[in-house]
């Protein structure tokens, strides 16, 4: 579990000062003006007196009556959500949970223990709203079903929690998601529980952020999705995972681009628990490395002289730069030479023309199974930027023409047949690449060659050479 400190340290944000302007709170502000007409129900027999008298009573005084009377309460209103099909009905209800969940977190304790009492679980009545066509009744519902997971005392089931999160995660991709904001906080809920994270992370959870990061949205879904990936990296597992998913490009790129403070601040807040939270100070240096290669260090400079009103961000700004500085000082050219591969941002950096780097490096490719020599191969494979692929290109034939074995390897990894395909690139940089990474391919030994071509231009000099002397 994380550190109850952590905990403290996090912003104890009203979920109504974050989604005030969110289309799901106007909506709601609407439908709470809107009281129903309980009478009819009852004189059409659809609603017991029982459950009549409490609805009114709840409409008039909720929290009082409620906390007076909590086991009728909640029977009421799930007995409502039920037996009404009216969407207009329906929505009024979840407000009037919502309302009561949200005026005293007691209220959450009331549904587990009902729910408790008769051996099922709160969650079911809730998820099934999920699959209704009614947008506000689907995400009122997802708001509800997280303030139970996240308030109570008791975690939602596996099973269900897959299912809610799975929810979400699907709701994040919607193109246009009028409802994006609320699906957003419910996560930020969400991932302030430890066994939450780890099941968020099972169903792609941190790829998808990521992938939505990347793509434009504006700034308060981009300041929630970057606190959901923030509360994450509280773990310290998770920390230690979160750049695999390119986390730091993505953030850095944001960082860059940023005008809203609020979302400085959580970027800079991701940036410091990557270093602080890992418990291997090396997985702490590769995400400083990570970060400096990213140019952090010239957006923290330009932070640097700007006043900001969070005393958190200068803070920060502090920290990171003394800890990447330090890290600059300590870079070999090989840490440069990683980062740079598993940022999947290659560019010309003198470190891949350097043939001493090579000569000095090129076996080390093949540490932990290869990792990096993988890299190269998924880039090639899958990278659309002419220069990855180009700089790539000449990595694999650096690494071949200074490694004996590295023909083979590459062959078992794939890599000869992709370099091959890519002699048809429509770009001509990448073509020429292509090409000499091929013609180092077909040599097996590059360094012998030009020995062997060497030694047989001195002996046809010697042979050419005119006779001299006596017979």
């Amino acid at each position: 579990m994380a550190n109850v400190k952590d905990y403290i340290q996090m912003p104890n944000e009203n979920i109504d000062m974050i989604a005030a302007t969110s289309v799901l709170q106007q909506q709601a502000g609407e439908i709470r003006n809107k009281p129903i007409n309980w009478a009819s129900y009852m004189q059409s027999q659809m609603i017991s007196p029982e459950d009549f008298q409490c609805i009114t009573s709840l409409d008039t005084s909720k929290s009082v009556y409620m906390q007076a009377n909590p086991s009728q309460s909640v029977k009421t209103l799930l007995n409502l959500l039920s037996h009404v099909s009216k969407d207009s009905t329906i929505q009024y209800i979840l407000v009037m949970i919502d309302d009561l969940l949200q005026e005293d977190r007691v209220h959450v304790a009331y549904f587990h223990d009902y729910a408790n009492k008769r051996k099922e679980h709160i969650w079911g009545p809730f998820l099934n709203l999920l699959n209704r066509q009614d947008g506000f009744i689907v995400h009122m519902s997802s708001r509800i079903i997280a303030k139970l997971a996240c308030w109570g005392t008791e975690n939602i089931p596996k099973s269900d929690l897959n299912f809610y999160l799975q929810f979400l995660k699907d709701q994040l991709t919607i193109h246009a998601n009028e409802y994006i904001q609320s699906v957003a906080r419910c996560l930020q809920m969400m991932l302030r529980v430890d066994d939450y994270r780890f099941a968020f992370v099972s169903v792609d959870g941190i790829s998808t952020l990521v992938r939505i990061l990347s793509s434009r949205v504006n700034f308060q879904v981009q300041y929630q999705l970057v606190f959901c990936l923030w509360v994450l990296t509280f773990n310290p597992l998770l920390a230690t995972k979160m750049n695999k998913f390119s986390v730091i490009p993505i953030l850095a790129d944001i960082l860059n681009d940023c005008a809203k403070e609020k979302v400085t601040r959580i970027i800079l807040a991701v940036f410091r628990n990557l270093i602080e939270k890992p418990t291997d100070p090396q997985v702490a240096k590769e995400h400083c490395i990570a970060m400096v290669q990213c140019k952090v260090l010239k957006q923290l400079s330009i932070l640097e002289q700007r006043r900001f009103d969070d005393e958190d961000i200068s803070a920060d700004v502090e920290y990171l730069t003394q800890r990447l500085q330090n890290s600059v000082q300590d870079l070999s050219s090989f840490d440069e030479y990683a980062t740079e591969l598993r940022s999947a941002r290659l560019e010309w950096s003198p470190v891949h023309k350097s043939a001493k780097f090579w000569r000095e490096n090129a076996q080390r490719l093949n540490e932990k199974n290869y990792e990096l020599l993988r890299i190269l191969v998924h880039l090639l494979e899958t990278s659309k930027d002419p220069i990855i692929l180009s700089v790539a290109c000449f990595d694999i034939g650096e690494y071949v023409r200074h490694y004996p074995r590295g023909k083979h390897v590459l062959e078992q990894l794939g890599g000869k047949q992709i370099v091959m395909q890519l002699l048809g690139h429509e770009d001509p940089n990448v073509r020429y690449e292509a090409l000499l990474a091929v013609q180092k391919l077909m040599v097996h030994n590059w360094e012998y060659l030009g020995k062997q071509l060497e030694k047989e231009n001195e002996n046809q000099k010697q042979t050419s050479a005119p006779i001299t002397g006596k017979a």
